[in-house]
């Protein structure tokens, strides 16, 4: 099962935005567009459904519902998410999941936010599994500030969803402060996406599927940063977990390494690496060409297909990027790229296949990213060098 479809009110930088998704999604557009706002709906699901999560954490970790809502919202300020889900290649979908929501609290009363409406819409059966709002029996205002979605008593029947919203998976790492993560003694409570916990994460793994993950790993090494062999995964004298490589050079058996000596390009490559080998749902990938050599970056569109096709079950990969060369790649579909530009009235977002202008362009046998790229510069960027900086 993956997203089929993604409907946003409110929600950041898209005041209203419809679209339908692929298997393998390109996420283009001007620097503060909104290509991590996007993804970052999608998180929210996750954060509501995973453990511990809930609605009010998720909004909460936001920065609260001010910093949620569209800046172009102006007499409807309520937000909403709907999604669908279905099977790759099938018309009919399976579920529709909708949620909306908006501020309540204030003064001497905490801020924070109730439902306005959840429902949850079965295909299969052609009828509202859950369909809630205020004036639904038995619910107050207590009980609108938590989802169906959250509480494993309300969700037994649509339990397949929050399973889902929960397999969703996202890791950017920064090679920083993966790094910084050696050095502390202390475990980090709250979830990381940027690297801090990785090597936690990696501890806390099963070892037999550990050391599974590592040798699908240093297969793919050894072609993208020949000098490092034998990428393995260790503990320090204190019990401080680490990654580990023997960097190759002019001594025979070379020199052993940690993360603290691997580029930065390694490191974002082995995160990217592991992110597609650990899962098998939807994946979100934002910008994976920083740091990479382009020759490794023009390969990842295929990389990624190849993982896919490899799986057992449905793995969707969502990705941001602003590199010409992964647009570049050959059997990128129009259907899977997505553009989001900048309005007054907040971003909008289509795929390159129902726009007019760019259709063209690609029948003409220019690639994606000829296509594209023009439209993801400010328009009056060639500015920029006139701009002279005063001494």
């Amino acid at each position: 099962m993956i997203l089929k479809k993604i409907k946003l009110h409110n929600w950041k930088n898209f005041q209203n935005c419809e679209v339908n998704l692929e298997e393998r999604c390109f996420i283009i557009g001007a620097n503060a567009s909104g290509k991590s706002n996007f993804i970052d709906a999608l998180r929210f699901l996750r954060d509501i459904a995973k453990q511990a999560g809930g609605l009010q954490s998720a909004v909460e970790e936001r920065g609260g519902i001010t910093k949620i809502r569209c800046l172009a919202a102006r007499t409807q300020t309520n937000v909403s998410i709907t999604v669908e889900l279905g099977n790759p290649n099938e018309e009919q979908n399976l579920w529709r999941y909708h949620l909306d929501f908006a501020h309540t609290g204030g003064g001497v009363f905490k801020n924070q936010v109730k439902i306005i409406a959840e429902e949850v819409f079965s295909f299969c059966e052609n009828k509202s599994i859950l369909k809630r709002n205020g004036k639904s029996a038995g619910e107050d205002e207590e009980t609108l500030k938590y989802t169906h979605l959250e509480q494993a008593t309300a969700n037994r029947n649509f339990r397949e969803l929050q399973a889902f919203f929960q397999d969703i998976e996202y890791l950017n790492i920064i090679p920083q402060m993966l790094r910084e993560s050696s050095s502390l003694s202390y475990s980090y409570a709250k979830e990381d996406y940027y690297g801090r916990n990785f090597l936690e994460r990696l501890a806390k793994m099963n070892e037999k599927t550990r050391n599974s993950y590592f040798r699908k790993i240093n297969s793919c090494l050894q072609i993208a940063v020949p000098q490092l062999k034998e990428l393995q995964f260790v503990k320090d004298k204190l019990g401080v977990p680490h990654l580990e490589a023997r960097y190759m050079h002019w001594r025979a058996k070379g020199s052993k390494q940690q993360e603290m000596q691997f580029s930065d390009g390694t490191l974002r490559l082995i995160g990217f690496l592991f992110a597609l080998t650990d899962n098998n749902g939807v994946i979100l990938l934002e910008e994976p060409e920083i740091n990479l050599h382009s020759g490794i970056i023009s390969q990842i569109p295929e990389f990624i297909s190849r993982i896919q096709r490899s799986k057992k079950s449905d793995c969707q990969v969502l990705i941001t990027t602003h590199s010409y060369d992964i647009l570049s790649a050959a059997g990128i579909s129009p259907d899977e790229v997505l553009l989001l530009q900048t309005t007054q009235e907040g971003t909008v977002i289509q795929k390159i296949s129902d726009i007019a202008e760019i259709k063209p362009i690609v029948n003409a046998g220019l690639s994606i990213a000829d296509a594209v790229i023009p439209y993801t510069k400010p328009k009056e960027i060639e500015k920029l060098v006139q701009f002279a900086v005063p001494i």
